[in-house]
């Protein structure tokens, strides 16, 4: 998968050291990823939530961060859309 907007993560990183070897990792398993379907994302991460439009959130340190993303199976693409704490996560407006 093409991995789009990775300097979100560099940013939240440096904000929250403590998420650098968990979104290292994700990022990796992403590029390296070829997700046709939602099932291929949970089989990955169980935990992820997948919701409607393609939206995806993934947990990052065990739930207490939450990575937003909007994955295009068709063209292999996935859109960090925000990055966040877990209290964060609870205002966004996900369409």
């Amino acid at each position: 998968m093409k991995l789009i907007g990775k300097q979100s993560l560099q940013d939240f990183i440096g904000r929250h050291a403590d998420t650098r070897s968990q979104i290292e990792s994700w990022k990796a398993e992403v590029e390296e990823a070829k997700w046709s379907t939602p099932h291929e994302i949970k089989s990955k991460y169980p935990k992820a939530s997948i919701l409607k439009n393609q939206n995806v959130i993934f947990d990052i340190c065990r739930n207490k961060y939450r990575l937003w993303a909007k994955v295009n199976y068709k063209n292999g693409l996935v859109l960090i859309k925000n990055i966040g704490t877990h209290k964060e996560y609870e205002k966004w407006e996900i369409i």
